[in-house]
C-alpha cells in the first residue's frame, strides 16, 4: 500500500553562492524522493530559497537594484544548478512569493491572537551579518561568536515568540520520538541543551526603521518579521499551494492535509536548532503536528580544511558536474562518507572512487557484457542454458538487493546503501572471471556461455534498477545497453525487482563508455580542469617533481620480503563483530566488541571516519589475534583488523561468503 512521502531541504539563503554543502542535501532529498516515486509512492520533493534580511537589502543597493530584483537574479543560480545535478524537486519555493507571505502572516495573526507573541523593550548585542542578537556572554572582545565581525550595541522594541513556554513539552516529545532527530549524536545533542539551559523567548520581529526587506506584521505595520521565521514556515506553506493535489483535489485544506507534516527535514547540522527548536515549538504554539524526522548532517571540508571563500578552497558544484558529469558527483558524495558525519573533499579521492568503482567496477563490467553479446551471440540477449558455477549466489545477491536498499534508506544510510548495491557488481565482475566466457566459447559450449552472458545481463538490468535513485542517468544508459524501452523512472521496484526479467531476444544496443577513465597526466582536459580549479586554493601543497633515478625510485618503491617464518607467525582469524561504537572525543576510533568463536575481543580501530558504528554491526572481518593489547585513547585493544586504504578510502577486510566466527584465514 503506497504512502504519501513529503521531504524538503533547507531554502538556501540567496547571497550564499551554491557550494557542496547545498548540493550534498539537495542531492540526499532527490535520491529519497526517487526512490519513494520507484515504491509507487505519491511525493512531494521540496527545495527553494530565502530571499528576505538585511543581507540581501544591502547587496541589493549595492548594487543600484531593489531586493525583488537582486533576488530574482541570484535564486537562478540555485534553479540551475539543481537541473545539471538532475535534481527532481516538485516544487521550488520563495519566500518572496504571494502565497507564501500571506501564510506567514497569517500564522503571526493566529499566535498573536493566542497570547503567544509580546511587544517587549530588548537591549543586546547584535551582529548585522548574522541578522542575530547576543547577550554579554555569548560575545568575545566585542565580536560575534559566529562570524567573528564586530557587533553593535542596539536597545528597542520588539516582539518575542514565547518559546520558553514549550521547553518541556519539547523534551517530552524528543523522548517519545527516538527518530524526530536523527542522527543519534544530534538528538543527544539538543536534549543536552534543552535540559541544562533555560530556553529564552525568540525575538520575530525587525523595525522596519532598520530592516524594510521582509513580511510585514500583521499586527503592527511598522515591523517585518525576522528571517527565521518567514524562512522555516516555508515547509508548511508549500503545502498550502505549491503541492501536487491530493485525493483528487485542488483544495488548499485538502492539500495540507495530505502533505503535511513532512516525513523528513534535511538539513546542516549548522542550522539543527532552529529546526529542532525554533521551528518545533512554532508548530507546536500553532496547533499543527510536527515533522516525522529532522536530519542533521555534517559539513564539507577540503583536504582537512574548513572551505571558504576567502582562503578560495569552496568546491563548485558546477565545475565538477562540467567535468566529470551529474552521476560522479552524486555518487562520490553519498558514498565517501556515512550521512550524518563531516565530510572531506579531496580531488585525489574523488578521482580515485571515479576509477575505481564507477569506471573500472562498473562502467567496465557493462562494456565487457556488451562487448561478449556482441561478439558471440549477435548482439542479442541470450536464453539460459545450463547451471554455472556461482549461478545461484549471483541471483541470491541480486534478488536480495531490493531489500537491502530499503532498510538502508529508511534510515537515510545512503553510504551502507550503496556499499551494499556494490556487493552486486563485485560479484558481477568475479563472475566473469569463474566462468571465463571466452574459454566457453572456444569450446564451442554456446549454451553454457548463454547462461553466463544471460546472468550478466540480468545482474546489469538490476544493478541499473538499484542504483538509479543515486546515478540516474548512468541507471538509463544501462538499461538502454541491454534493450530495454522502458523509463525507469516509470517502473515500479515491486515489478522490476525479480530476478529473469530481461526478455531473451532482446537486441542490446551499446552506447559509448559510461565512465571514461581518469588519467590525470595524459588527459589534460577532464583530469586537469578539476585539478586546476584546486589550485586557485591559498596554500595548497604541491607535489613537487622527484629527484630519484628511476633506478632509484623503482628500488624505493619495493617492498621489504620477509621469509614464511616471518608470515606464519601473524595469526589472521575471522571475527564477527557484536557491538560498536565511538570512543569518547575521537574522530577516528570506533571500538568494537568481536566475537572470534572461543571468546569475544575488545577492539579499536581507526576507521571512524569511513563507518559509523551502527554499519559494523553484524560485519565479518578479519583480525590479528596474536598481537599484544595497546591502548589507544586510554582503551584497550586486543588485535587488529585489516583494512585496504588507497588514498583518502578506507575498506574493511570482509569474506566474501559466510563463515563462521574464529575461521583461520590462510
Amino acid at each position: 500500500m503506497s504512502k504519501k512521502f513529503t521531504i524538503t531541504t533547507p531554502i538556501y539563503y540567496v547571497n550564499d553562492v551554491p557550494h557542496i554543502g547545498h548540493a550534498y542535501t539537495t542531492i540526499a532529498a532527490d535520491v529519497m524522493a526517487r526512490y519513494r516515486r520507484l515504491l509507487g509512492d505519491p511525493v512531494f520533493f521540496l527545495t527553494g530559497t530565502d530571499e528576505h534580511g538585511q543581507k540581501v537589502e544591502k547587496a541589493a543597493q549595492e548594487r543600484g537594484k531593489t531586493a525583488k530584483e537582486h533576488a530574482d537574479i541570484l535564486s537562478e543560480n540555485f534553479k540551475k544548478l539543481w537541473v545539471k545535478l538532475e535534481i527532481t524537486n516538485d516544487a521550488f519555493i520563495r519566500t518572496t512569493d504571494r502565497e507564501h507571505v500571506a501564510v506567514v502572516q497569517e500564522l503571526l495573526q493566529k499566535l498573536y491572537d493566542k497570547g503567544e507573541i509580546e511587544r517587549r523593550t530588548y537591549e543586546g548585542w547584535y551582529c548585522t551579518p548574522d541578522e542575530r542578537f547576543w547577550t554579554e556572554k555569548d560575545i568575545h572582545e566585542g565580536k560575534c561568536p559566529d562570524c567573528g565581525r564586530p557587533v553593535e550595541q542596539i536597545k528597542e522594541d520588539n516582539y518575542f515568540f514565547l518559546m520558553s513556554k514549550y521547553q518541556d513539552r519539547l523534551i517530552q516529545h524528543i523522548l517519545n520520538n527516538p527518530n524526530f532527530i536523527l542522527p543519534e549524536s544530534r538528538r543527544n545533542e539538543v536534549l543536552g541543551f534543552l535540559r541544562t539551559q533555560k530556553l529564552g523567548d525568540l525575538c520575530i520581529s525587525r523595525p522596519k526603521a532598520r530592516l524594510a526587506w521582509g513580511i510585514e506584521l500583521p499586527f503592527d505595520r511598522n515591523y517585518v518579521t525576522y528571517v527565521w521565521f518567514d524562512a522555516l514556515t516555508n515547509y508548511y506553506s508549500a503545502t498550502r499551494y505549491l503541492s501536487p493535489p491530493a485525493e483528487g483535489s485542488n483544495d488548499p485544506a485538502v492539500r495540507e492535509r495530505f502533505w503535511w507534516p513532512a516525513d523528513h527535514h534535511l538539513v546542516g547540522k549548522d542550522i539543527l536548532t532552529t529546526h529542532s527548536v525554533y521551528w518545533s515549538t512554532m508548530l507546536m504554539a500553532v496547533g499543527l503536528p510536527l515533522p516525522g524526522n529532522i536530519f542533521a548532517h555534517g559539513w564539507w571540508t577540503r583536504d582537512g580544511k574548513k572551505m571558504s571563500k576567502s582562503v578560495g578552497n569552496v568546491v563548485d558544484p558546477n565545475v565538477i558536474v562540467d567535468t566529470y558529469g551529474p552521476d560522479a558527483f552524486r555518487y562520490f558524495v553519498l558514498r565517501e562518507v556515512p550521512f550524518g558525519l563531516d565530510g572531506d573533499f579531496s580531488t585525489e579521492t574523488f578521482i580515485t572512487r571515479f576509477n575505481t568503482e564507477l569506471a573500472n567496477d562498473l562502467g567496465n563490467l557493462l562494456s565487457r557484457v556488451m562487448t561478449m553479446v556482441g561478439k558471440y551471440f549477435d548482439g542479442k540477449v541470450p536464453a539460459t542454458g545450463p547451471e554455472q558455477p556461482g549461478d545461484a549466489e549471483l541471483r541470491a545477491i541480486a534478488e536480495g538487493m531490493p531489500a537491502l536498499i530499503d532498510r538502508d534508506l529508511a534510515a537515510l544510510a545512503f553510504n551502507r546503501y550503496l556499499q551494499n548495491a556494490w556487493q552486486l557488481v563485485t560479484r558481477a565482475n568475479r563472475y566473469v572471471e569463474e566462468n571465463a566466457p571466452w574459454t566457453l566459447a572456444k569450446k564451442n559450449d554456446m549454451a553454457c556461455l548463454g547462461t553466463v552472458l544471460y546472468n550478466l545481463a540480468e545482474s546489469l538490468r538490476i544493478i541499473g534498477l538499484c542504483l538509479y535513485p543515486v546515478i540516474p542517468g548512468t541507471a538509463q544508459k544501462i538499461w538502454n545497453s541491454l534493450g530495454i524501452s522502458k523509463e525507469i523512472s516509470a517502473c515500479r521496484m515491486d515489478e522490476e525487482r525479480a530476478w529473469g526479467r530481461l526478455r531473451p531476444g532482446a537486441v542490446i544496443k551499446p552506447g559509448e563508455q559510461l565512465f571514461p577513465r581518469i588519467d590525470t597526466k595524459k588527459d589534460s582536459g577532464r583530469g586537469s580542469d578539476l585539478l586546476n580549479a584546486d589550485k586557485s586554493c591559498k596554500g595548497e601543497k604541491r607535489m613537487e617533481p622527484s629527484t630519484l633515478t628511476p633506478q632509484a625510485e623503482a628500488k624505493a618503491a619495493e617492498p621489504e620480503l620477509i621469509g614464511i617464518e616471518d608470515f606464519a607467525k601473524v595469526q589472521l582469524r575471522v571475527g564477527k563483530i557484536t557491538a560498536a561504537e565511538r570512543v569518547e572525543k575521537s574522530e577516528k576510533l570506533v571500538k568494537l566488541q568481536v566475537d572470534i568463536g572461543t571468546e569475544t575481543r575488545q577492539v579499536v580501530a581507526g576507521i571512524g571516519k569511513s563507518y559509523a558504528p551502527e554499519q559494523l554491526i553484524d560485519r565479518s572481518i578479519v583480525i590479528v589475534v596474536n598481537l599484544k593489547p595497546a591502548k589507544l585513547m586510554g582503551v584497550e585493544s586486543q588485535g587488529m583488523l585489516l583494512a585496504a586504504s588507497s588514498g583518502d578510502i578506507l575498506s574493511v577486510v570482509t569474506p566474501d561468503r559466510e563463515i563462521k566466527p574464529g575461521a583461520k584465514v590462510k
